[in-house]
């Protein structure tokens, strides 16, 4: 911006003004113009009306090659150009030569010497003391040894107009020059900041040993550069990345600052936003599992050095499921929302309360009141507040839902880890959801001997498979006659150097671990090849082997294709094959029905293990096509004891009968239940009567063994 000149006022008289001073001063200021215009670093000339040079200085004449007496009056700048830059000359003298322009490329050239580039700058009217009858004053930058300074200037140009707010102000912190981006960002016009001290963006964000620290930099390095908060003229605060520099003269003084700033709110919204989403769940607002490690990390450290009291919490919402499954997800969220604002209503505020994901939450309490005697009472009253919270009844919409919680608990020990807590919480919720929900579980040693022999035992099995220490072991299964008809495989798991493992150990575990399904395939391709065995000997190719199949096996969506496969494979008559499935498998019906029939087409069989334990619909039992019904063990044992499992027995026999099925019973130990089981119509049984289970060579002895006499039950 061009500096206002003071005012001239007009002497009061003529006769005041000392005439000769004046002259002299007028001569002076005539001669240091004058120099000044000589030894400009530039090339600089004014011309008179017809175009003739009036003045030209040095850097001009040197390029021209001229004295100054053979350039003024005699020569034109045109003289000089070449044509095409005449012709740029004259167009610009004729559409800007009013107000004048800057930088026009042109060409200089002297006889047939090289090409000069300049950039030309036209001032029209430039009348002055030295040139009075000057009509325009032109400056002249040599385009080829200043083209760096020139290009270095245009960057400088637009640098200052860029989009950071800019200002230039005195040793004092006075504003002197301000850039659009600055009057955009602060909400102050040009007019309104430049005069003022740079305390007029103060936010009041930034206390005096700030600023002292800030100007140490400066006068030690000449720059700073760093965040600070910044007010608006409408009072808002900005976030804004400012650098500060000192300019110095030549003497090493500083005369001016420069300060340049970014407004880098958006980006700090965006940079908490992105660290909220980091430690923050979404949808409750608490914090999750990785801001949760944090502060159970802190709190095992401060427990350690400080010997105060902690516990963690593992909370699993009972039943949840049930809400997604009837009401939905949005429904769902909306019940969480609600468990998240009652459990941390419940507790203090400096306890931690997060959602691990799901319907799991975790609290955490540090710094209980001493004495340490009394951690776990305060412990349990705050678990059993927490319940009773959340037990009451959730209204989702128009519905209420009850969503009770079951409750771990793990005081802090010296030496645990955030993980061990963690994992000792979960297992005492897990213990809580076995007592039937609603209640809290402190943890104890005897739940990580547990998982402990969990892990094992999987590991165990895991190797099983792969050594192949599985056996497979046969009941006898006999007639009413007591002539063996067949058996069922029965698996056994004899590690190397141990005892037998027993089923009911080491088969949920299967099941829950999955290894269930190739132990099952294990067992088919194992029994169909006794099949395959059995089929060149008289005395046992009629035998049937009755298979086990879990849910889980049957459930594979290539189940029919395995035992097709198997069945083929070994090349055995599919009449021979009885597969066992159980009531829990009546879930998916539809399914169920699809694959059983498929593979009864082919002469499989099936038996329904362990009937009347289960909850199945009749209705859906008589869809199935099915071959057998087994009378539970538990049924069998008790028959004489107890007149309600006797009327069982009788139903399930009289069903089967109705049904067109066979019936057999398992567990018959005592020629009574034998008896007993005959007299009502059931003609096939299996048990400790007729037989254990054994190998398939103490079978087929047993079964030569019978031969000669076929009226006798084998013992």
């Amino acid at each position: 911006m061009r500096p206002l000149s003071p005012p001239v006022h007009a002497p009061d008289s003529v006769a005041a003004i000392d005439q000769p001073a004046f002259q002299a001063r007028l001569a002076v200021l005539e001669a240091s113009v004058t120099d000044l215009y000589e030894h400009a670093p530039f090339g600089s000339h004014t011309l008179a009306a017809d175009g003739t040079y009036l003045r030209v200085n040095a850097v001009q004449r040197s390029w021209l090659g001229l004295a100054r007496d053979e350039l003024v009056g005699k020569k034109r700048l045109t003289d000089y150009l070449t044509p095409a830059s005449q012709t740029a000359y004259q167009q610009h003298l004729a559409s800007h030569g009013r107000r004048g322009f800057a930088d026009l490329a042109l060409d200089m050239q002297v006889g047939d010497g090289p090409l000069r580039p300049i950039a030309l700058s036209y001032f029209p009217h430039t009348a002055c003391l030295t040139d009075p009858a000057a009509t325009s004053r032109a400056m002249l930058f040599d385009e080829t040894t200043h083209k760096r300074q020139a290009e270095q200037r245009r960057v400088a140009a637009m640098a200052f107009e860029s989009l950071a707010g800019m200002c230039v102000t005195g040793g004092l912190g006075r504003i002197l020059a301000v850039n659009r981006a600055f009057t955009t960002l602060t909400g102050y016009t040009e007019e309104e900041a430049v005069g003022q001290h740079m305390r007029l963006l103060s936010s009041g964000r930034h206390n005096r040993a700030f600023y002292q620290a800030m100007w140490a930099v400066i006068g030690s390095r000449g720059s700073w550069q760093g965040e600070m908060v910044n007010r608006r003229k409408d009072g808002q605060l900005i976030a804004v990345w400012q650098s500060i520099s000192a300019i110095s003269n030549a003497d090493g003084q500083v005369t001016h600052y420069t300060a340049m700033f970014y407004d880098i709110t958006a980006n700090r919204e965006a940079q908490e936003q992105i660290s909220h989403l980091a430690y923050f769940d979404p949808l409750t607002q608490l914090p999750n599992r990785s801001l949760l490690r944090d502060r159970l990390a802190h709190a095992v450290a401060s427990a350690s050095r400080y010997g105060t009291g902690g516990a963690v919490m593992f909370i699993d919402l009972d039943n949840f499921k049930a809400v997604n499954d009837t009401q939905g997800h949005d429904a769902g969220d909306q019940l969480l929302i609600q468990a998240a604002k009652r459990i941390s209503a419940s507790v203090r505020e400096a306890d931690t309360v997060a959602r691990l994901g799901g319907d799991e939450f975790v609290l955490l309490l540090d710094t209980l009141a001493p004495p340490p005697a009394d951690f776990a009472r305060q412990v349990d009253l705050i678990g059993h507040k927490v319940l009773v919270a959340l037990a009451q009844p959730y209204v989702l919409g128009k519905t209420e839902f009850v969503c009770a919680a079951s409750m771990g608990i793990t005081m802090m020990t010296e030496g645990a880890t955030p993980s061990a807590l963690l994992q000792q919480a979960d297992l005492a919720m897990y213990q809580a959801k076995k007592l039937g929900g609603n209640t809290l579980c402190f943890f104890d040693l005897a739940m990580q001997n547990s998982v402990t022999q969990r892990v094992g035992l999987e590991q165990g099995l895991r190797r099983a498979l792969d050594m192949q220490q599985f056996q497979l072991l046969l009941q006898p299964q006999v007639n009413e006659l007591g002539h063996i008809i067949g058996a069922e495989a029965l698996l056994r798991w004899c590690p190397t150097g141990r005892d037998v493992v027993p089923p009911s150990v080491f088969i949920p575990m299967a099941e829950e671990s999955g290894l269930i399904v190739p132990m099952g395939q294990w067992v088919l391709d194992t029994a169909c090849q006794q099949l395959k065995a059995w089929a060149g000997r008289p005395h046992t190719r009629d035998l049937q082997l009755a298979v086990n199949v879990s849910a889980r096996q049957f459930a594979q969506p290539d189940f029919v294709q395995q035992v097709i496969q198997t069945i083929d494979r070994h090349g055995i008559d599919p009449t021979r094959l009885k597969l066992e499935i159980t009531e829990s498998m009546v879930l998916d019906v539809a399914d169920l029905i699809v694959k059983m029939n498929a593979l009864r087409v082919l002469g499989v069989r099936f038996s329904m293990d362990d009937f009347g334990t289960g909850y199945s619909s009749l209705s859906h039992l008589t869809n199935l096509p099915l071959d057998q019904l087994k009378i539970d063990q538990s049924f069998v044992f008790n028959m004489h004891a107890k007149p309600t499992d006797a009327v069982i027995v009788r139903t399930i026999i009289a069903m089967a009968q109705a049904l067109g099925l066979e019936v057999i019973a398992e567990g018959v130990e005592t020629d009574a239940q034998r008896a007993f089981l005959l007299e009502n119509g059931c003609l096939l049984y299996q048990g400790y009567l007729c037989g254990r289970p054994m190998t398939v060579s103490a079978l087929e002895a047993l079964l030569e063994h019978a031969l000669p006499s076929g009226d006798a039950p084998p013992a």
